[in-house]
């Protein structure tokens, strides 16, 4: 495996660049277009902005955290690096294909690896209808958004809205509330991995609302439909003791 070729991407903040120097002076630096896995180092947010660059590649991505938050990280160690890619464990995610119709008629597309979320802009609370799979399911939500969640990103936003956390082969998205004022009482729903959810917005005009794929923003849609992208698969590289569904299953039972 010492030949293995690896493209290092790093966050800007200093941790990760002096990781950078380090690790790219000992193994080497190619381009992510001619690498065998490339090695994102950060925290969190630059895994997805490795994941979503790699999009359309089967290139598998290794991350380990020089960053504030880690979920989707390995720990990091500059020792026998091209071993531990070999030998660790392979997770295939499917993001979420959001498209969004706006108020001036622009329709808008992107991707989401963590979830889609709908957020009021105004200190006016949203209004939003929701329809799973051609069938209206609530009539009038008023609330300061809502959110669909992957499995991948069941322990990110979701979580912090008290959305569940999702294990990886649940084959399952959740739809979660964002402080919802009516109905009060409303704790979101769990829906299968392949329904269309569509989320139109009432009073759009009065009531202003985006829509935002990971950290994609669309200001003032009139609708949103959200379904995962099946034909579009994510590889993540992790430790053997530390895979995905490890983690998940570990961050229920923390206190």
């Amino acid at each position: 495996m010492a030949s293995t070729k690896i493209a290092f991407v790093a966050s800007p903040h200093e941790e990760a660049q002096d990781a950078f120097t380090r690790l790219t002076h000992r193994y080497g630096n190619v381009d992510p277009a001619d690498a065998d896995a490339v090695v994102a180092l950060g925290g969190d947010g630059l895994m997805l902005q490795t994941l979503h660059g790699q999009l359309g590649t089967d290139r598998p991505i290794f991350g380990m955290n020089r960053g504030s938050v880690g979920f989707l990280m390995n720990d990091y160690s500059e020792e026998d690096l091209p071993a531990r890619i070999e030998a660790a464990e392979q997770t295939t995610i499917h993001p979420l294909r959001m498209r969004t119709e706006d108020e001036d008629g622009n329709l808008h597309e992107a991707l989401a690896i963590n979830e889609v979320s709908m957020l009021r802009e105004t200190y006016q609370a949203a209004k939003l209808r929701i329809s799973i799979d051609g069938k209206t399911r609530m009539e009038e939500l008023v609330c300061d958004g809502l959110l669909v969640a992957t499995p991948a990103g069941s322990t990110a936003y979701n979580l912090s809205a008290h959305g569940p956390i999702l294990p990886l082969g649940a084959q399952l998205l959740a739809l979660t509330p964002i402080s919802a004022f009516r109905p009060r009482r409303w704790r979101g729903a769990l829906l299968r991995h392949d329904a269309c959810v569509r989320i139109d917005v009432l009073e759009p005009g009065k009531r202003p609302v985006s829509a935002v794929a990971d950290h994609q923003e669309f200001r003032s849609v009139r609708c949103a439909h959200i379904e995962e992208a099946a034909n579009i698969s994510l590889h993540m590289l992790f430790d053997k003791d530390r895979n995905l569904d490890e983690r998940i299953i570990t961050e229920q039972f923390l206190p």
